[in-house]
């Protein structure tokens, strides 16, 4: 009897029954959405690149007080852009300028520059190592072999992205078991490590079948999915597997605000465009009178993670005051095409 369309080898590798891997969201994850996701077959992610050592910890033993079944916790490998130890205090200026009017507006005291505090990419996969979660799943870059090495040997099984064939190249070179093939529609940030990331803008469907041809891995299409058409398309290519974050990005589960999630439902969340105001890297959002700001010629942008500690300065109050022309919206380019609304966790 031929495999369903539902089994081959990654499913039987992750251990899930249906080729559906959830976005890992980034700061937007939640331990209740990725471990629903999980419980019904898929792949819950939980996006841990902004957390500490000790807190990646912690979201683990809550996720696995949720579910039984396999998940996987997603990390960046480059953890700041070279600019942000040499970020000064005119630079912080400059780039507060943009949002000063806003955050007096809306009441909140002006934030004060911070010196830039680093997190090691290491110390964050270290956790993840010792707690033997069963997937890693990374972007910007590829770990250092001794770390994927001991992924190997303890049986985790890794995940990495690639924005261009050439970075699918690579990453089959260090031995990683599947590759994202994240296209430009996505929502997520763009994760590109051997060419900027604006010169790494290509579409899913154009994407998959180059990477298919690349690499000798299974391979995952990830940007503009969101129903089951996007599902047979990408299957159709040659990827073993979808990711999405968007769709579920608007379910109660989320991590995302109310605010946020009603936005994504309305008629306005299929005018999208790609940025670097909200995080200092590039990344989609929805239009918005924010996004508009940021984007104009000669705006000046923070290297990142010094411009979304910036942003959530104006994040926070204008998400108390339901402004959401002036929250950072991220959503893909299928946007208006998010139905969800609960996950509904066993």
């Amino acid at each position: 009897m031929p495999p369903r369309w539902n089994e081959n080898w990654l499913t039987a590798k992750l251990g899930i029954d249906y080729p559906i891997i959830q976005g890992p969201l980034g700061g937007l994850s939640s331990q209740r959405l990725t471990a629903a996701v999980s419980n019904f077959g898929g792949l819950g992610s939980f996006g841990a690149h902004g957390l500490t050592p000790e807190a990646i910890e912690d979201v683990i033993a809550q996720i696995r007080a949720l579910t039984s079944k396999p998940f996987a916790m997603n990390l960046w490998v480059s953890m700041a852009d070279e600019g942000a130890r040499l970020s000064d205090e005119n630079a912080f200026n400059r780039s507060f300028a943009p949002l000063a009017a806003h955050i007096a507006a809306l009441g909140a005291p002006r934030p004060e520059d911070e010196p830039y505090s680093r997190m090691r990419f290491e110390d964050q996969a270290r956790v993840l190592l010792d707690e033997n979660v069963p997937v890693f799943s990374f972007i910007y870059g590829i770990p250092p072999r001794e770390i994927l090495d001991e992924c190997r040997t303890k049986h985790t099984v890794t995940i990495g992205t690639a924005t261009t064939p050439e970075e699918s190249a690579a990453l089959q070179d260090a031995g990683v078991d599947a590759i994202v093939a994240s296209g430009f529609e996505t929502g997520g940030h763009r994760g590109s490590f051997l060419r900027v990331a604006e010169d790494s803008l290509t579409g899913t469907f154009s994407l998959v079948p180059q990477i298919t041809d690349t690499v000798n891995l299974p391979v995952i299409a990830a940007g503009g999915i969101a129903d089951a058409r996007g599902v047979v398309a990408a299957l159709v290519l040659g990827a073993e597997a979808v990711q999405m974050g968007t769709v579920f990005l608007a379910c109660e589960e989320s991590g995302a605000s109310p605010l946020h999630r009603q936005v994504l439902r309305g008629k306005k969340a299929g005018h999208t465009a790609l940025t670097k105001g909200f995080t200092g890297r590039l990344a989609r959002g929805i239009h918005n009178r924010l996004l508009e700001e940021l984007n104009r010629e000669g705006t000046a942008i923070l290297p990142y993670p010094l411009q979304r500690r910036l942003v959530r300065n104006l994040a926070i109050p204008a998400e108390a005051a339901g402004r959401s022309d002036l929250l950072p919206l991220r959503a893909g380019q299928s946007a208006n095409l998010s139905t969800c609304t609960h996950v509904w966790a066993s």
